[in-house]
């Protein structure tokens, strides 16, 4: 037996060992995701063990470096991980833009006092974080940004508004985008700040979306007190840390169901719709639910394969806006399926069982997925300048 098969079989007894039955069921809704943070809710002790034990093995976040919280795993050991956890259908324990977002660009750009500081709490759940970039008046167009913040010796006063920022009232700490300089050209004088919502100045104010909630927010800083050394890289630079970790965010936004920890639109079409001789019986909805299936496996194994030539040094860049679109699209595809599937039970708002309108509300909120994270039409522009080399118009 090499040493990966070792690693194999010490983390399937692990495995066992330790994640809770509760959490080896797929996700149902988003009550059952666990984002961590100060506040965090638990659903139960099993959700909450999970996290905890996970955590202190530094498998939330298994290629980071145990220094910084993580399992210092190698990448074969981290495809094994995450293998005999798909094998038991075990939940991810914690949702995190710290670890999808932030915490890459902490490992490249972050001083080690800021690492050692924020990397650990990212990787245990114990804080919360939420991105400010887009503002009213800067969204595709980010580099036209205009919250400020002004150095007043050892601490920068920071003034202005961000908008569509997920999940802002429950956030612990932001990293946000602020003009430093604002002489210095657009993409020049913008610097990266990492600072606590709960500072004085700061205040949010929820977007209700036409689905009847949203996850986003309008967040205002009023003259709010940042110490210096929660900057981010060198005054004036952040816009190179900013375009480093979009990669990671359209990266993650196209990688909605990783893991396969909701069920598949063909074994929601089985429980509802039943059989006829072992296959769907609407051939039209079969044939749809099939092509999607198949697009979803190669949409996964694509995702492998750049995630694998990332961690060989080869980097994503401008392949990030490949993945947003494709799975803004299959995620997008997914809910008109479902939607299909329900037929007019899916138009039901609420009720009096548990989940009603869930279906119709998540159709609708999946239309923002072709906006956040850089619009549809822009990642397109991105891909056909930076990946297929077309000509400009």
């Amino acid at each position: 037996m090499d040493l990966l098969d070792t690693f194999r079989a010490e983390t399937r007894a692990w495995l066992e060992a330790n994640c809770p039955a509760e959490m080896r069921q797929p996700i149902a809704r988003d009550a059952d995701v666990c984002w961590g943070g100060r506040n965090v809710k638990f659903t139960g002790e099993a959700q909450r063990l999970w996290l905890e034990r996970m955590g202190a093995r530094g498998w939330t976040v298994p290629e980071w470096p145990r220094e910084y919280g993580g399992g210092g795993l190698s990448k074969d050991e981290a495809k094994v991980l995450a293998s005999e956890m798909r094998r038991i259908k075990a939940r991810s324990p914690l949702a995190s833009f710290g670890i999808w977002m932030l915490g890459p660009a902490l490992l490249k750009y972050g001083n080690e006092e800021q690492k050692r500081e924020h990397l650990p709490r990212i990787a245990r759940g114990e804080i919360r974080w939420c991105q400010g970039y887009s503002e009213p008046g800067a969204g595709s167009d980010l580099a036209s940004l205009r919250t400020s913040a002004e150095d007043m010796g050892d601490h920068y006063l920071v003034n202005g508004q961000k908008v569509w920022t997920s999940y802002a009232d429950k956030a612990d700490w932001i990293f946000c985008l602020v003009r430093t300089d604002s002489t210095a050209a657009k993409h020049l004088g913008i610097s990266f700040l990492l600072f606590d919502m709960a500072s004085p100045g700061v205040s949010t104010s929820p977007i209700k979306l036409i689905s009847g909630a949203s996850p986003f927010c309008q967040t205002f800083f009023d003259n709010v007190k940042v110490p210096k050394q929660n900057l981010m890289g060198a005054p004036g630079k952040g816009w190179d840390i900013a375009k480093y970790l979009l990669t990671h965010e359209r990266e993650m936004i196209g990688d909605m169901d990783a893991g396969g920890q909701r069920d598949s639109v063909s074994q929601i079409a089985r429980r509802t719709l039943g059989m006829d001789a072992a296959v769907l019986a609407d051939t039209g909805l079969r044939t749809d639910i099939v092509r999607h299936e198949i697009n979803a496996w190669a949409f996964a194994l694509t995702m492998e394969r750049v995630k694998d030539e990332a961690k060989a040094g080869q980097g994503v860049g401008a392949l990030s806006s490949m993945l947003k679109y494709y799975g803004t699209e299959l995620n997008k595809d997914r809910q008109q399926l479902l939607m299909s599937v329900a037929g007019s039970d899916g138009l039901a708002w609420e009720g009096p069982a548990e989940g009603e309108g869930d279906l119709a509300r998540g159709w609708l909120r999946s239309r923002a997925n072709s906006i956040e994270g850089g619009t549809s039409e822009i990642n397109l522009n991105i891909i056909a300048k930076r990946v297929l080399s077309l000509p400009g118009a």
